[in-house]
């Protein structure tokens, strides 16, 4: 995993500059707990906090994926897989320190239905959880009021899109991208309302995120 000094390096800049931390810190609202689960809250915090959900459930993800490799796991793979686990955890890592005394807690996940000792499995899991967040990024973008939180987000959600294009290409050479993420017509990548997404992403969630107190037109 990826040490904390690097970390600080790779986002250091980032979180000291351009009002990102100000979104976070001067903001006043909180999220709260319901019925056992967490609030994302409202305004450009709760787009924060709903980022924080997901790449926490990403670097969960993949860090079991690279501490209890599939079998027949090959060294290439082992070196994608590493990379994107240290990516997601800069994107938590990130996300946390912006949102500070805002970000909804540590959540705990379930992982019980995916085997990780298979590689159709893992890829398959992968898979889900790269393409939705490509799509929750892209369908919330239109949400945030701060231009500078919706350029951090852009730079967040270029990656994951890398992401996305490898993992699919992993499972099915060739494919980075097909019609059912993007359209033949548009050449646009499709999009996720904030409540599609959560019903997949609570799927593997111990602690439920909902946005029931985030106004938004779905």
């Amino acid at each position: 995993m990826m040490e904390r000094r690097s970390f600080l390096r790779y986002a250091g800049a980032g979180v000291a500059s351009a009002g990102l931390l100000a979104v976070a810190s001067c903001h006043k609202d909180h999220p709260i707990n319901i019925n056992h689960g967490v609030d994302i809250g409202t305004g450009d915090t709760a787009i924060l906090n709903y980022a924080y959900a997901l790449e926490q459930l990403e670097a969960a993800f993949y860090i079991q994926v690279v501490l209890t490799p599939y079998t027949d796991i090959t060294p290439a793979e082992t070196t994608f897989l590493t990379d994107i686990r240290d990516h997601e955890v800069c994107h938590r890592e990130f996300l946390k320190a912006s949102l500070a005394g805002s970000a909804i807690t540590t959540l705990t996940f379930d992982f019980s239905k995916i085997d990780f000792t298979s590689r159709t499995a893992v890829l398959g899991a992968a898979k889900t959880f790269e393409d939705t967040g490509v799509q929750a990024y892209d369908g919330a973008a239109y949400l945030i009021q701060d231009r500078n939180l919706l350029g951090i987000a852009a730079k967040i959600v270029s990656v994951e899109a890398r992401h996305a294009a490898l993992i699919r290409n992993l499972i099915n050479f060739g494919d980075f991208g097909g019609p059912d993420m993007v359209s033949a017509t548009t050449g646009l990548n499709s999009t996720l309302t904030i409540a599609q997404v959560l019903t997949v992403a609570n799927a593997y969630m111990k602690t439920k995120v909902s946005a029931q107190n985030y106004n938004y037109i779905a």
